[in-house]
């Protein structure tokens, strides 16, 4: 397989995978619809923070030899479960006792702060804390890498590629998101938008715990 074979081909498989609704479509979308611009693009860089770390450690065979102990992925997959389920059900709780939405494991919604970093944080723990992540790159990954060719050089050139991709995708939904900003202002919709958005995290966290 040549490299320019290679690379769109990856890029076919990972656009289809972003595309697909998912955990970091609801974090992306939650959060710059309430129009927190600067939060969304610090979750988005967080997440793909996240991808850059998981394709570099794949590519150095470090996540290989990490998924293939059991205990090792077991004990990251309950703590990533964890995770998501608390920041699930808090959202769910404080939207059921009237509480402001004080954002996902944050306060900086609730206090009007809009900080690049706290969004950071976010979307780099939750994607770090997601084993099917890791899993998905020992699968995927070196499939598209073509014989002769320096693993580590061209793994994390097929990273940079799902990065790009999922920041083309991210700037789509960030820009959807503020159309609904005026809708989002009423407490309402706020509370509808975030019982949405904590049922999924929720969902996602359990079916992690469960999945084998």
């Amino acid at each position: 397989m040549a490299i320019s074979n290679s690379l769109w081909s990856f890029a076919l498989v990972v656009g289809l995978l972003a595309l697909t609704p998912g955990l970091d479509t609801a974090l992306i979308l939650r959060t710059s619809a309430l129009g927190r611009r600067n939060r969304a693009w610090g979750v988005v860089l967080g997440i793909q923070s996240g991808t850059l770390l998981w394709g570099a450690l794949t590519s150095l065979g470090v996540t290989a030899l990490f998924t293939a102990s059991h205990l090792a992925y077991v004990t990251l997959r309950w703590i990533g479960a964890a995770y998501l389920i608390w920041m699930g059900v808090r959202m769910l709780r404080d939207t059921f006792r009237g509480l402001p939405t004080a954002g996902i494991g944050e306060s900086d919604l609730s206090t009007g702060k809009d900080s690049v970093t706290g969004g950071w944080r976010q979307g780099t723990l939750t994607n770090l804390l997601n084993p099917k992540m890791g899993a998905f790159y020992v699968a995927v990954l070196p499939q598209f890498i073509p014989a002769g060719a320096h693993h580590f050089t061209m793994g994390l050139l097929l990273t940079t590629v799902h990065i790009l991709i999922g920041l083309m995708w991210s700037a789509v939904l960030i820009g959807f998101a503020r159309v609904l900003h005026g809708w989002l202002r009423r407490p309402q919709a706020r509370r509808l938008l975030d019982r949405i958005t904590g049922t999924v995290i929720a969902a996602f966290g359990i079916r992690l715990a469960l999945s084998d």
